[in-house]
């Protein structure tokens, strides 16, 4: 038996282990998940893109962003003016009183981002479908 085992060809390779993830690594993964949690979201990133183009009123915004309600645009309007992303704006001059939304230079850093990953969506979209159309169809 040991004979026939000598005959085989037998490459030995090194076992390879996972790098260690740092503690600095991971300090940064947990400090951009913060900031992501704030902006990543799907409403946060539409409603910067549609108060980049012009300043606009609650129910501008709930017109242009279809599917969006009520309360999911007012908790997101909140939470991205408690992030210094957009500024809330009462108008008295206005009868009657209304409320204006506008996007601030923080807020507007992050155009580029959002114009590059709105140019990747409509680049590779397409083939996001196919995957998910033959995922379902291996799956079903």
């Amino acid at each position: 038996m040991s004979a026939l085992i000598d005959e085989l060809p037998v490459k030995i390779t090194a076992i390879r282990r996972p790098k260690p993830v740092t503690a600095e690594a991971l300090i940064d993964v947990q400090k951009a998940r913060l900031v992501l949690e704030q902006i990543a979201n799907k409403w946060s990133v539409l409603i910067l893109t549609v108060l980049c183009t012009r300043p606009s009123r609650f129910n501008e915004i709930m017109r242009r962003l279809d599917g969006i309600t009520h309360k999911a645009l007012a908790d997101a309007l909140k939470r991205l003016e408690r992030n210094g992303l957009i500024r809330r704006e009462v108008l008295t001059m206005t009868t009657p009183v209304g409320v204006e939304y506008t996007i601030t230079p923080l807020g507007n850093s992050l155009r580029q981002p959002f114009e590059a990953l709105y140019a990747w969506s409509m680049t590779y979209g397409p083939e996001l479908e196919r995957a998910q159309d033959e995922y379902d169809r291996t799956r079903d």
